[in-house]
Protein backbone atom coordinates (compact mmCIF):
# COMPACT_ATOMS: atom_id res chain seq x y z
CA UNK A 1 0.00 0.00 0.00
CA UNK A 2 2.77 2.59 0.74
CA UNK A 3 4.28 1.74 -2.31
CA UNK A 4 0.94 2.53 -4.38
CA UNK A 5 0.19 5.80 -2.49
CA UNK A 6 3.92 7.06 -2.71
CA UNK A 7 3.65 5.84 -6.46
CA UNK A 8 0.21 7.55 -7.08
CA UNK A 9 0.79 10.55 -4.87
CA UNK A 10 3.95 11.44 -7.00
CA UNK A 11 2.44 10.96 -10.12
CA UNK A 12 -0.57 12.81 -9.23
CA UNK A 13 2.16 15.90 -7.66
CA UNK A 14 4.14 15.43 -11.07
CA UNK A 15 0.70 15.91 -13.17
CA UNK A 16 -0.43 19.25 -11.00
CA UNK A 17 2.50 20.68 -11.29
CA UNK A 18 3.04 20.52 -14.83
CA UNK A 19 -0.61 21.22 -15.59
CA UNK A 20 -0.75 24.30 -13.07
CA UNK A 21 2.24 25.89 -14.72
CA UNK A 22 0.61 25.35 -18.05
CA UNK A 23 -2.77 27.06 -17.04
CA UNK A 24 -1.33 29.76 -14.80
CA UNK A 25 0.92 30.70 -17.92
CA UNK A 26 -2.32 30.81 -20.25
CA UNK A 27 -4.11 33.20 -17.39
CA UNK A 28 -1.21 35.19 -16.63
CA UNK A 29 -0.67 35.84 -20.69
CA UNK A 30 -4.50 36.96 -21.04
CA UNK A 31 -4.02 39.51 -18.06
CA UNK A 32 -0.10 40.73 -19.74
CA UNK A 33 -2.01 40.96 -23.35
CA UNK A 34 -4.98 43.09 -21.92
CA UNK A 35 -3.17 45.11 -18.30
CA UNK A 36 0.43 45.23 -19.08
CA UNK A 37 1.37 45.30 -22.69
CA UNK A 38 -0.48 48.87 -23.39
CA UNK A 39 1.37 50.47 -20.37
CA UNK A 40 4.44 49.25 -22.15
CA UNK A 41 3.60 50.38 -25.59
CA UNK A 42 2.63 53.67 -24.25
CA UNK A 43 5.62 54.41 -22.72
CA UNK A 44 4.27 54.33 -19.36
CA UNK A 45 7.01 51.19 -18.13
CA UNK A 46 9.87 49.64 -18.28
CA UNK A 47 11.47 46.31 -17.73
CA UNK A 48 12.11 46.68 -14.15
CA UNK A 49 8.44 47.71 -13.66
CA UNK A 50 6.96 45.21 -16.11
CA UNK A 51 8.73 42.10 -14.28
CA UNK A 52 7.12 43.63 -11.10
CA UNK A 53 3.56 43.78 -13.42
CA UNK A 54 3.50 40.31 -14.12
CA UNK A 55 5.21 39.28 -10.65
CA UNK A 56 1.67 40.78 -9.24
CA UNK A 57 -0.48 39.11 -11.31
CA UNK A 58 1.29 35.51 -11.38
CA UNK A 59 -1.22 35.16 -7.80
CA UNK A 60 -4.39 36.56 -9.47
CA UNK A 61 -3.54 33.65 -11.99
CA UNK A 62 -2.96 31.04 -9.87
CA UNK A 63 -6.40 31.14 -8.19
CA UNK A 64 -7.69 29.75 -11.61
CA UNK A 65 -4.75 27.73 -12.30
CA UNK A 66 -5.13 25.46 -9.36
CA UNK A 67 -8.55 24.21 -9.25
CA UNK A 68 -8.07 23.78 -13.48
CA UNK A 69 -4.64 21.92 -12.97
CA UNK A 70 -6.01 19.23 -10.02
CA UNK A 71 -9.16 18.42 -12.19
CA UNK A 72 -6.93 17.97 -15.34
CA UNK A 73 -4.09 16.01 -13.28
CA UNK A 74 -6.38 13.28 -12.10
CA UNK A 75 -8.18 12.36 -15.05
CA UNK A 76 -4.72 11.73 -16.73
CA UNK A 77 -3.11 10.21 -14.22
CA UNK A 78 -6.29 7.72 -13.51
CA UNK A 79 -7.19 7.29 -17.08
CA UNK A 80 -3.76 6.00 -18.03
CA UNK A 81 -4.05 4.06 -14.16
CA UNK A 82 -6.50 2.56 -15.75
CA UNK A 83 -5.74 2.15 -19.38
CA UNK A 84 -2.96 0.14 -18.38
CA UNK A 85 -4.22 -2.05 -16.09
CA UNK A 86 -2.66 -1.42 -13.01
CA UNK A 87 -6.13 -0.82 -11.41
CA UNK A 88 -7.25 -3.79 -12.04
CA UNK A 89 -3.81 -5.16 -10.46
CA UNK A 90 -4.45 -3.75 -7.45
CA UNK A 91 -7.96 -4.97 -7.07
CA UNK A 92 -6.84 -8.45 -7.84
CA UNK A 93 -4.67 -7.39 -4.85
CA UNK A 94 -7.43 -7.11 -2.51
CA UNK A 95 -6.93 -3.23 -3.04
CA UNK A 96 -9.81 -1.11 -2.54
CA UNK A 97 -9.74 2.00 -4.82
CA UNK A 98 -11.08 4.16 -1.98
CA UNK A 99 -8.04 3.26 0.36
CA UNK A 100 -5.92 3.67 -2.88
CA UNK A 101 -7.04 6.99 -3.71
CA UNK A 102 -6.94 8.01 0.31
CA UNK A 103 -3.63 10.27 -0.16
CA UNK A 104 -5.42 12.28 -3.20
CA UNK A 105 -8.25 12.91 -1.26
CA UNK A 106 -5.96 14.41 1.43
CA UNK A 107 -4.06 16.14 -1.13
CA UNK A 108 -7.05 18.11 -2.64
CA UNK A 109 -7.73 19.17 1.06
CA UNK A 110 -4.31 20.38 1.31
CA UNK A 111 -4.65 22.34 -2.16
CA UNK A 112 -8.01 23.86 -0.92
CA UNK A 113 -6.53 25.37 1.94
CA UNK A 114 -4.02 26.97 -0.53
CA UNK A 115 -7.33 27.87 -2.88
CA UNK A 116 -8.34 29.39 0.28
CA UNK A 117 -5.24 31.44 0.68
CA UNK A 118 -4.66 32.01 -2.91
CA UNK A 119 -8.50 33.22 -2.93
CA UNK A 120 -9.28 35.09 0.23
CA UNK A 121 -6.11 36.76 1.10
CA UNK A 122 -3.29 36.87 -1.61
CA UNK A 123 -4.78 36.94 -4.82
CA UNK A 124 -6.78 40.25 -3.66
CA UNK A 125 -3.68 42.14 -2.46
CA UNK A 126 -1.65 41.59 -5.44
CA UNK A 127 -4.62 42.43 -7.49
CA UNK A 128 -5.09 45.47 -5.76
CA UNK A 129 -1.18 46.61 -5.36
CA UNK A 130 -1.07 45.89 -9.55
CA UNK A 131 -4.20 48.19 -10.19
CA UNK A 132 -2.71 50.70 -8.25
CA UNK A 133 0.86 50.39 -10.02
CA UNK A 134 -1.29 51.13 -13.10
CA UNK A 135 -3.20 54.12 -12.06
CA UNK A 136 -0.30 55.70 -10.96
CA UNK A 137 1.44 54.82 -14.45
CA UNK A 138 -1.29 56.34 -16.07
CA UNK A 139 -1.49 59.31 -13.40
CA UNK A 140 -5.42 58.42 -13.74
CA UNK A 141 -6.46 59.83 -10.16
CA UNK A 142 -10.33 60.22 -10.72
CA UNK A 143 -11.30 56.97 -11.63
CA UNK A 144 -8.70 55.49 -9.24
CA UNK A 145 -10.21 57.09 -6.62
CA UNK A 146 -13.93 57.32 -7.68
CA UNK A 147 -14.66 53.10 -8.78
CA UNK A 148 -17.94 52.30 -10.32
CA UNK A 149 -20.15 49.74 -8.93
CA UNK A 150 -18.89 50.29 -5.20
CA UNK A 151 -19.59 52.64 -2.73
CA UNK A 152 -16.96 55.01 -1.25
CA UNK A 153 -16.71 57.59 1.46
CA UNK A 154 -14.65 60.87 1.17
CA UNK A 155 -15.52 64.39 2.91
CA UNK A 156 -19.28 63.24 4.57
CA UNK A 157 -20.18 61.43 1.51
CA UNK A 158 -20.74 57.75 0.25
CA UNK A 159 -21.00 57.96 -3.34
CA UNK A 160 -22.14 55.00 -5.76
CA UNK A 161 -21.69 55.39 -9.24
CA UNK A 162 -22.65 52.46 -11.42
CA UNK A 163 -21.10 53.34 -14.58
CA UNK A 164 -18.01 55.29 -14.78
CA UNK A 165 -16.40 55.55 -18.29
CA UNK A 166 -13.24 57.57 -18.25
CA UNK A 167 -14.90 60.09 -16.49
CA UNK A 168 -18.34 59.66 -17.57
CA UNK A 169 -20.74 58.39 -15.15
CA UNK A 170 -24.13 56.75 -15.13
CA UNK A 171 -26.82 56.39 -11.93
CA UNK A 172 -24.75 58.32 -9.07
CA UNK A 173 -26.15 58.35 -5.74
CA UNK A 174 -24.94 60.18 -2.77
CA UNK A 175 -25.94 59.40 1.19
CA UNK A 176 -24.70 62.47 2.68
CA UNK A 177 -24.41 62.84 6.45
CA UNK A 178 -24.15 66.00 8.47
CA UNK A 179 -21.28 65.45 10.67
CA UNK A 180 -18.85 62.83 9.75
CA UNK A 181 -17.34 63.18 13.59
CA UNK A 182 -20.70 61.99 15.43
CA UNK A 183 -21.70 59.40 12.87
CA UNK A 184 -20.91 58.11 8.93
CA UNK A 185 -23.79 55.44 9.19
CA UNK A 186 -26.85 57.42 9.01
CA UNK A 187 -27.56 59.86 5.99
CA UNK A 188 -29.29 63.17 6.47
CA UNK A 189 -29.16 64.13 2.88
CA UNK A 190 -29.71 61.88 -0.34
CA UNK A 191 -28.74 62.94 -3.99
CA UNK A 192 -29.42 61.45 -6.51
CA UNK A 193 -28.62 61.96 -10.65
CA UNK A 194 -28.98 60.01 -13.82
CA UNK A 195 -25.45 61.33 -14.86
CA UNK A 196 -22.37 63.42 -14.26
CA UNK A 197 -18.88 64.30 -15.26
CA UNK A 198 -15.54 64.05 -14.02
CA UNK A 199 -13.62 66.96 -14.31
CA UNK A 200 -9.68 67.31 -13.31
CA UNK A 201 -7.96 71.11 -12.97
CA UNK A 202 -4.42 70.36 -12.26
CA UNK A 203 -3.72 73.88 -11.91
CA UNK A 204 -6.24 74.90 -9.57
CA UNK A 205 -5.95 71.10 -7.72
CA UNK A 206 -9.47 70.21 -7.79
CA UNK A 207 -11.46 67.39 -8.88
CA UNK A 208 -15.03 68.36 -9.92
CA UNK A 209 -18.05 65.96 -10.18
CA UNK A 210 -20.82 67.54 -12.38
CA UNK A 211 -23.83 66.50 -11.67
CA UNK A 212 -26.68 66.38 -14.08
CA UNK A 213 -30.61 66.47 -13.53
CA UNK A 214 -30.29 66.02 -9.34
CA UNK A 215 -32.78 64.94 -7.16
CA UNK A 216 -31.85 65.51 -3.34
CA UNK A 217 -34.01 64.88 -0.38
CA UNK A 218 -33.31 66.43 2.69
CA UNK A 219 -34.98 65.45 6.29
CA UNK A 220 -35.81 68.36 8.62
CA UNK A 221 -37.08 68.42 12.14
CA UNK A 222 -40.87 68.59 11.47
CA UNK A 223 -40.75 65.21 9.68
CA UNK A 224 -41.67 66.96 6.52
CA UNK A 225 -38.26 66.35 3.62
CA UNK A 226 -37.56 68.59 1.59
CA UNK A 227 -37.31 67.69 -2.36
CA UNK A 228 -34.89 70.02 -4.19
CA UNK A 229 -34.22 69.45 -8.11
CA UNK A 230 -31.21 70.76 -9.71
CA UNK A 231 -30.85 70.51 -13.53
CA UNK A 232 -26.67 70.65 -12.61
CA UNK A 233 -24.60 70.16 -8.93
CA UNK A 234 -21.01 70.37 -9.15
CA UNK A 235 -19.32 68.51 -5.88
CA UNK A 236 -15.57 70.01 -5.25
CA UNK A 237 -12.67 67.72 -4.09
CA UNK A 238 -9.31 68.28 -3.61
CA UNK A 239 -7.55 66.85 -5.80
CA UNK A 240 -4.49 66.62 -3.47
CA UNK A 241 -5.73 64.87 -0.61
CA UNK A 242 -7.52 62.52 -3.02
CA UNK A 243 -3.81 61.40 -3.83
CA UNK A 244 -3.07 61.22 -0.27
CA UNK A 245 -5.34 59.14 0.59
CA UNK A 246 -5.18 55.43 0.32
CA UNK A 247 -7.18 54.48 -2.87
CA UNK A 248 -10.20 52.16 -1.82
CA UNK A 249 -9.98 49.03 -3.83
CA UNK A 250 -12.74 47.66 -6.01
CA UNK A 251 -15.19 44.87 -4.53
CA UNK A 252 -13.73 41.75 -6.61
CA UNK A 253 -10.02 42.73 -5.40
CA UNK A 254 -10.86 43.21 -1.78
CA UNK A 255 -9.41 40.24 0.40
CA UNK A 256 -12.17 38.61 2.99
CA UNK A 257 -11.55 40.77 5.80
CA UNK A 258 -11.96 43.75 3.96
CA UNK A 259 -15.32 42.64 2.46
CA UNK A 260 -16.78 42.04 5.83
CA UNK A 261 -15.68 45.43 6.69
CA UNK A 262 -17.26 46.72 3.86
CA UNK A 263 -20.34 44.65 3.96
CA UNK A 264 -20.99 45.87 8.17
CA UNK A 265 -20.85 49.81 6.65
CA UNK A 266 -23.44 49.29 3.73
CA UNK A 267 -25.48 47.17 6.34
CA UNK A 268 -25.07 50.56 8.89
CA UNK A 269 -25.96 53.06 5.50
CA UNK A 270 -29.82 53.42 6.09
CA UNK A 271 -31.51 56.01 4.15
CA UNK A 272 -34.05 57.98 6.54
CA UNK A 273 -36.33 60.71 5.63
CA UNK A 274 -36.22 62.55 9.35
CA UNK A 275 -32.70 64.11 11.05
CA UNK A 276 -30.41 61.38 12.70
CA UNK A 277 -31.21 63.34 16.36
CA UNK A 278 -34.61 62.74 15.65
CA UNK A 279 -36.35 60.15 17.38
CA UNK A 280 -39.42 59.44 16.00
CA UNK A 281 -39.36 56.76 13.42
CA UNK A 282 -41.90 56.81 10.33
CA UNK A 283 -42.51 53.73 7.41
CA UNK A 284 -42.83 54.88 3.96
CA UNK A 285 -46.25 55.73 3.67
CA UNK A 286 -46.52 57.87 6.65
CA UNK A 287 -42.91 59.37 4.45
CA UNK A 288 -45.45 59.50 1.09
CA UNK A 289 -48.08 61.44 3.43
CA UNK A 290 -45.70 63.95 5.08
CA UNK A 291 -44.15 64.69 1.67
CA UNK A 292 -47.41 66.09 0.21
CA UNK A 293 -46.39 69.35 1.81
CA UNK A 294 -43.28 69.67 -0.36
CA UNK A 295 -42.75 70.15 -3.91
CA UNK A 296 -42.60 66.21 -4.63
CA UNK A 297 -45.71 64.22 -5.24
CA UNK A 298 -45.84 61.18 -3.40
CA UNK A 299 -45.18 59.20 -6.22
CA UNK A 300 -42.20 60.66 -6.91
CA UNK A 301 -40.81 60.60 -3.09
CA UNK A 302 -41.57 56.77 -3.38
CA UNK A 303 -39.72 56.44 -6.27
CA UNK A 304 -36.76 57.81 -5.16
CA UNK A 305 -36.55 55.96 -1.82
CA UNK A 306 -37.48 52.64 -3.56
CA UNK A 307 -34.26 53.77 -5.69
CA UNK A 308 -31.90 54.51 -3.18
CA UNK A 309 -32.83 51.73 -1.44
CA UNK A 310 -32.68 49.51 -4.56
CA UNK A 311 -29.15 50.84 -4.74
CA UNK A 312 -27.93 49.96 -1.26
CA UNK A 313 -29.53 46.66 -1.86
CA UNK A 314 -27.27 45.61 -4.79
CA UNK A 315 -24.07 46.83 -3.47
CA UNK A 316 -24.75 44.37 -0.46
CA UNK A 317 -25.59 41.79 -2.83
CA UNK A 318 -22.13 42.49 -4.86
CA UNK A 319 -20.34 41.74 -1.59
CA UNK A 320 -22.32 38.87 -0.45
CA UNK A 321 -21.75 36.87 -3.99
CA UNK A 322 -17.64 38.13 -3.75
CA UNK A 323 -17.60 36.93 -0.25
CA UNK A 324 -19.36 33.59 -1.26
CA UNK A 325 -17.19 33.43 -4.34
CA UNK A 326 -14.25 33.19 -2.54
CA UNK A 327 -14.99 30.70 0.13
CA UNK A 328 -17.19 28.60 -2.19
CA UNK A 329 -14.51 28.24 -5.21
CA UNK A 330 -11.58 27.26 -2.05
CA UNK A 331 -13.52 23.91 -2.33
CA UNK A 332 -12.92 23.64 -5.61
CA UNK A 333 -9.63 21.49 -5.70
CA UNK A 334 -11.82 18.60 -3.55
CA UNK A 335 -14.91 18.83 -5.66
CA UNK A 336 -12.77 18.17 -8.83
CA UNK A 337 -10.80 15.18 -7.57
CA UNK A 338 -13.91 13.80 -6.29
CA UNK A 339 -15.41 13.73 -9.76
CA UNK A 340 -11.99 13.73 -11.75
CA UNK A 341 -11.12 10.35 -10.25
CA UNK A 342 -13.73 8.20 -11.26
CA UNK A 343 -14.40 10.05 -14.51
CA UNK A 344 -10.04 9.11 -15.55
CA UNK A 345 -10.90 5.70 -15.16
CA UNK A 346 -14.63 5.17 -16.60
CA UNK A 347 -12.59 7.08 -19.81
CA UNK A 348 -9.92 4.63 -19.33
CA UNK A 349 -7.59 6.31 -22.07
CA UNK A 350 -4.15 7.29 -22.07
CA UNK A 351 -4.05 10.19 -24.76
CA UNK A 352 -3.58 13.61 -22.79
CA UNK A 353 -6.09 15.59 -25.21
CA UNK A 354 -9.05 13.09 -24.27
CA UNK A 355 -8.29 14.15 -20.56
CA UNK A 356 -7.39 17.79 -21.16
CA UNK A 357 -11.10 18.27 -22.85
CA UNK A 358 -12.68 16.70 -20.32
CA UNK A 359 -11.17 19.07 -17.64
CA UNK A 360 -12.06 22.08 -19.62
CA UNK A 361 -15.74 21.30 -20.30
CA UNK A 362 -16.00 20.67 -16.47
CA UNK A 363 -14.21 23.56 -15.66
CA UNK A 364 -16.76 25.55 -17.91
CA UNK A 365 -19.75 24.16 -16.42
CA UNK A 366 -18.26 24.70 -12.60
CA UNK A 367 -17.38 28.75 -13.79
CA UNK A 368 -21.13 28.81 -15.62
CA UNK A 369 -22.65 29.27 -12.36
CA UNK A 370 -20.28 31.78 -10.74
CA UNK A 371 -20.98 33.62 -13.96
CA UNK A 372 -24.34 33.58 -13.59
CA UNK A 373 -24.12 34.75 -9.73
CA UNK A 374 -21.93 37.53 -11.13
CA UNK A 375 -24.74 38.39 -13.56
CA UNK A 376 -27.45 38.77 -10.75
CA UNK A 377 -25.53 40.03 -8.45
CA UNK A 378 -28.07 43.52 -9.27
CA UNK A 379 -30.88 41.00 -8.50
CA UNK A 380 -30.95 40.40 -4.38
CA UNK A 381 -33.94 39.36 -4.38
CA UNK A 382 -33.25 36.04 -6.27
CA UNK A 383 -30.37 35.31 -3.51
CA UNK A 384 -27.46 35.52 -6.02
CA UNK A 385 -24.62 34.48 -3.91
CA UNK A 386 -26.13 31.01 -2.41
CA UNK A 387 -25.81 30.07 -6.76
CA UNK A 388 -21.75 30.14 -5.96
CA UNK A 389 -22.48 27.05 -3.70
CA UNK A 390 -24.12 24.71 -6.16
CA UNK A 391 -21.16 23.59 -8.26
CA UNK A 392 -19.77 22.26 -5.03
CA UNK A 393 -22.47 20.70 -4.03
CA UNK A 394 -22.92 19.18 -7.29
CA UNK A 395 -19.38 18.55 -8.55
CA UNK A 396 -19.13 16.93 -4.89
CA UNK A 397 -22.54 14.69 -5.11
CA UNK A 398 -22.50 13.88 -8.48
CA UNK A 399 -18.14 12.62 -7.83
CA UNK A 400 -19.77 11.17 -4.35
CA UNK A 401 -22.16 9.11 -6.72
CA UNK A 402 -19.77 8.08 -9.37
CA UNK A 403 -16.60 6.93 -6.94
CA UNK A 404 -19.33 4.63 -4.78
CA UNK A 405 -19.78 2.72 -8.06
CA UNK A 406 -16.36 2.67 -9.49
CA UNK A 407 -14.83 1.18 -6.11
CA UNK A 408 -17.78 -1.68 -6.38
CA UNK A 409 -16.65 -1.85 -9.74
CA UNK A 410 -20.36 -0.67 -11.13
Amino acid sequence: MKTLHKYLTSQVLATLLLTVSVFAFVVLLLNVLHDVLPLLFGGHIGFLLLCKAIGLLIPFACIYALPMGFITATLLVFGRFSADQELTAARAGGVSLLSLISPILVLSLLCCGLSAWFNMELGPRARTTFTHLRYELLNDVANAQIPEGQFIDFSGNSIFIEKNNEGDLENITIFRAADNKTTNSIPTTTIRAPSGKLETDTKAGTLTMNLFDVIMVTPTKSMRPLITSMKEYPLIFDLNSLKNRPVKPKVNDMTFAQLQQELAQLKQLNLSMTESNQPTQTNDFQRLNLSLSTNATPAEVAKFLHTAEKTRAQAIEHVRVTMSRQVAFSFACFGFTLIGIPLGIRVHRRETNIGIAIALLLVVVYYAFFMLADALAGRPELYPHLIVWLPNFIFQGVGAVLLWRANRGI
